[in-house]
């Protein structure tokens, strides 16, 4: 996946939300290695897509802003999503500031930190 801000495709996803735009917040969220809290807000944009997750207390409440590329699987059934990131890839990742949503250089910083060669990137081959 080269694009980090954009949905896997419905045959990855286990999930066509990309085409019924459903809501995922609540949703529970999975890391490779463990829950990690709910889906606060989604979206799908025509650019950047993302979620924001609430990671509750098991980093003192903290909210991360995903990248909708490292959404590995969604399960619309069992209201889970499962990304391909580890719980310490995202505590580390930059803290989600909603003030800063349109803000091209935080969205970049995020999608360095997350894309190839950034501190939060995994390749799709580790997970396999």
């Amino acid at each position: 996946m080269d694009d980090v801000w954009t949905y896997r495709g419905t045959a990855q996803l286990g999930s066509n939300v990309v085409d019924t735009k459903i809501d995922l917040s609540g949703f529970k969220v999975e890391a490779l290695d463990g829950s990690i809290g709910k889906i606060d807000e989604s979206t799908y944009g025509t650019s950047r897509s993302y979620i924001v997750v609430d990671t509750g207390p098991w980093i003192f409440g903290k909210k991360v802003m995903l990248p909708a590329g490292v959404i590995r699987g969604i399960d619309e059934e069992n209201e889970l999503v499962f990304v391909n990131r580890t719980k310490d890839q995202i505590k580390n990742a930059p803290e989600f500031d909603d003030a800063l949503l349109s803000d091209d250089e935080y969205q970049g910083t995020l999608g360095s930190y997350y894309g190839p060669g950034g501190q939060g990137y995994r390749s799709w081959d580790d997970t396999l």
